[in-house]
């Protein structure tokens, strides 16, 4: 949950949490206690929703940055290991079904 959350900030910074656990793909109470961590270790802030006093903003600071930067080319090294063998037709049809479950199960209002 935590590199996940750093992924989806790095790509849409200052989300609210509800839709970081959409995008992240993690129960909010799961990435509540992943964000702990990220903001004790400086890697995330949290801040207000300037509109809604009971909404709450994460951030990547300049450190989460740097340690996203650090760690993407891992990712990225898992992610075509996994497609090692795979035609770009079957990886695109894979990839867009596993969207369309995500979608189906993830209900959300925004």
């Amino acid at each position: 949950p935590q590199m996940r959350s750093l992924a989806v900030l790095s790509v849409t910074d200052g989300i609210l949490i509800r839709e970081l656990a959409v995008y992240a793909v993690v129960q909010q109470s799961t990435l509540s206690r992943a964000l702990d961590a990220l903001v004790r270790d400086g890697l995330v802030r949290r801040e207000t929703d300037a509109t809604d006093s009971r909404a709450t903003r994460v951030y990547l600071t300049d450190k989460g940055q740097e340690a996203y930067a650090r760690l993407w080319p891992h990712m990225a090294e898992a992610y075509d290991a996994m497609f090692k063998g795979i035609g770009a037709a079957e990886k695109e049809a894979f990839v867009a079904t596993l969207r369309t479950m995500l979608r189906n199960i993830r209900k959300h209002d925004f």
